[in-house]
Formats: C-alpha cells, sequence, structure tokens
C-alpha cells in the first residue's frame, strides 16, 4: 500500500500550490459520507482516513501554519457528481486517528466557507461545479480531489511549477482558437468533430491555485475551455459532428448538432442506455468542455480515476458547464438528481478500442495547429 503523505510533503504541497500569505483565514478540509443509493466500500473509506490523516497532520502542527484554525467538515454525499452542496454541514473533531471522528456539531456551509481562505474537498462524488460557483463570491481559494486514492499521491509530488509552464502553453492556445477539429478513429472507421470555441476563453489547471476565488483539481495537470453552447436561434453554436465513446467492449456513437448530443449510433444495451439518458435528460448531452491534459509527459500512469487519468491526455465532457463559464447549470435539467459533468478520457487506458488521430486547431489570424497527432501531445 502506498503510503500517505507526510505533514513536510503535505506543507509543501500546500506552499507550492496555495502560497499561503501570513494573513490566512481558515484552512477546512470536506468529505462527504455514505448514504442514499451509495453505501460505503474499500476505496471511500480509506479516501476518508488520508483525508483524517492530513487533518490530524495539520491540526498537530497548527502553530507551524499561518492559517487561524483547520477545520474538518463532512457532509451526507448529493447523489451525483457536481450536484449542490447541502447548506448544512458537519464540524469534526480533531482527534481522529485513522477513523471518522464523531460530530461535534452542524454549521452553516456558508459560515465555514466565509471563514476560509483555502478548501480542500477529498470527496467520492466531484465537488469541483458548486465549491467553483461558491468561490467567485466567497472569495476562498480551493482544490477538489473527488475519487481520489492512493495511487494518485505520488502525482501530489510532482514540480506544479513546471506543469503550470505547459498548462499555461495551451491554455494560451485555446484563447486565440475559434475552433477545434478532433479526429477520432475506432475499428477502421474515422469519426470527426467541429468544436465551436468561438466567445470562450481557456482555463488552466495547473496546480497553482493562488488567486481568491479559484478552485481546481488535484491531482492537476490540464488546460480546458467551454464549447459555444449557442446564443438562441439567430446565433448557433457549430459544435457538429460525431464523437465516439467506450463503454466495456463497446463503442457507441453520439451525434452531435448545435453542441449538443442528439442521437445515438451502436448496438447493444449500452447504446440503448445512452440514448434513453439523451431523452429522459437533453442537458446530459451538452458539450461542456474540450480538455487538454499534460502529465502523460511526466511519466504518470492511469490509475483508472478520471480525476487522474483525464490529466494524461485528451477529454471531452457532457452535462454542467456554468462553474467553466458556460451557460448550463442545474437549472439546465429536468431533474436536480441527473446533474452531471463527465468526462470521457481519450487514452489507451480508458478507452482502448479509440485512437486520437488529429485535434486542430483554427485561429483566425494564424496559420492551423495541430496539438495532438497520433495520440501524441505536440505542445
Amino acid at each position: 500500500m502506498i503510503r500517505n503523505l507526510t505533514f513536510p510533503q503535505l506543507n509543501s504541497l500546500l506552499t507550492t500550490v496555495f502560497a499561503p500569505r501570513p494573513d490566512e483565514r481558515a484552512l477546512t478540509i470536506f468529505m462527504d459520507l455514505p448514504g442514499g443509493k451509495l453505501t460505503d466500500h474499500a476505496a471511500w473509506m480509506d479516501r476518508r482516513r488520508i483525508a483524517a490523516d492530513w487533518y490530524t497532520m495539520l491540526a498537530q502542527n497548527f502553530g507551524t501554519l499561518p492559517f487561524t484554525a483547520v477545520n474538518c467538515c463532512a457532509y451526507p454525499n448529493v447523489g451525483s457528481n457536481n450536484g449542490d452542496l447541502p447548506r448544512i454541514v458537519m464540524l469534526i473533531d480533531s482527534d481522529t486517528g485513522t477513523h471518522m471522528p464523531p460530530s461535534e456539531g452542524e454549521v452553516p456551509l456558508k459560515r465555514i466557507l466565509e471563514e476560509s481562505s483555502v478548501v480542500i474537498a477529498v470527496t467520492e462524488l466531484s465537488a469541483t461545479a458548486p465549491l467553483k460557483i461558491l468561490a467567485r463570491d466567497l472569495g476562498f481559494r480551493g482544490a477538489t480531489l473527488p475519487g481520489f486514492n492512493r495511487g494518485m499521491i505520488p502525482a501530489l509530488g510532482l514540480d506544479y511549477e513546471k506543469i503550470n509552464e505547459r498548462v499555461m502553453k495551451i491554455k494560451e492556445r485555446m484563447d486565440r482558437a475559434r475552433a477545434a477539429t478532433v479526429v477520432l478513429s475506432s475499428k477502421g472507421e474515422l469519426y470527426r468533430l467541429e468544436i465551436d470555441l468561438r466567445f470562450s476563453e481557456g482555463h488552466a489547471s495547473g496546480g497553482i491555485i493562488r488567486v481568491p476565488g479559484t478552485v481546481a483539481n488535484l491531482p492537476s495537470g490540464e488546460a480546458y475551455i467551454v464549447p459555444f453552447e449557442g446564443d438562441g436561434e439567430d446565433s448557433p453554436s457549430m459544435t457538429n459532428g460525431l464523437l465516439p465513446v467506450q463503454f466495456g467492449e463497446n463503442v457507441v456513437v453520439f451525434r452531435i448538432e448545435q453542441n449538443r448530443a442528439i442521437s445515438v449510433e451502436g448496438e447493444g444495451s449500452e447504446a440503448s442506455s445512452q440514448a434513453a439518458k439523451l431523452g429522459e435528460e437533453p442537458a446530459y448531452g451538452n458539450i461542456a468542455e474540450l480538455g487538454v491534459g499534460v502529465l502523460g509527459d511526466w511519466g504518470v500512469q492511469p490509475v483508472g480515476n478520471t480525476l487522474l487519468d483525464e490529466k494524461l491526455g485528451l477529454h471531452i465532457a457532457f452535462g454542467r458547464s456554468d462553474h467553466f463559464g458556460g451557460k448550463t447549470s442545474p437549472r439546465s435539467f429536468r431533474d436536480p438528481a441527473n446533474v452531471v459533468h463527465i468526462d470521457w478520457v481519450y487514452v489507451p487506458s480508458c478507452q482502448p478500442a479509440i485512437d486520437v488521430v488529429s485535434v486542430l486547431f483554427h485561429y483566425s489570424t494564424e496559420r492551423d495547429e495541430e496539438i495532438f497527432k497520433n495520440g501524441r501531445l505536440l505542445v
């Protein structure tokens, strides 16, 4: 089993990522709890143990930290990735050892966030979207680690200054691009998706989270952008084409029109399931993100979890986009329980039946630039 970070390693990570100042408010760690439709399992238990260990180390070394307090809070899971967080959370006792400690009482989420400078969410279900929205109003900065496991601990020790430099180069290209052409192949067939990047700016998640009001994943190492989602009948999105996604042994092909998946091609139960999802929840098929990860060039290996694996290469997301500056929010979904932001990651370990042939950025005043060629990042 991979050991947890030591306090010097954890402190070094906090210093690199957040660059704490002498006037910081509290540092708060969040974790979500099993319940409802989601039962506990070994990986979730261990994730809470990892978070509790971090909390214990920080509390024991509180005198060396620049924060006014160190908190740990838990809340019942919200049932889906990136769903809105509960208004009330439970404050956790600092004498935790390796197990979840008893609650010391309930406190309003907003109050905890208002009193915090740095927030770290080590959760089963992603809290990235709601924390991004809350950070804009409340001014904290935060790192989200949904689905984090011990296999990712080595990735927390990377040189995020250098990673951030690479990510910024891709982000700057996204800022200039008016469109992108993604060409994927599967079983001898080519699939082309034209992605409309007008009116959009790129985002950098390079592991440097130093500006108040910003939230990003850890481990980090990607640039991403929300495609233009359209602005009424007079200004539709020009994102159109075909997007293959592998489910188990089968490849399902989504037909995209005006930035929405409108139909599914393929055979088997998964194709039927995906078609049903689109019918029940059209916002599920919104193209919410074009992302480019860089950690593959640092020798990072996939762990079977999107949090890390999406940082290794190309990924395209469905669903919610408002936390990235887009217009598809929880209100866009028919049922709050269906709110989702889900990444399809195009690296061999995640979708071995699909290859990245090319990703081409189109600029208004410059020559087109190939970003990926035969699965290799060229930037």
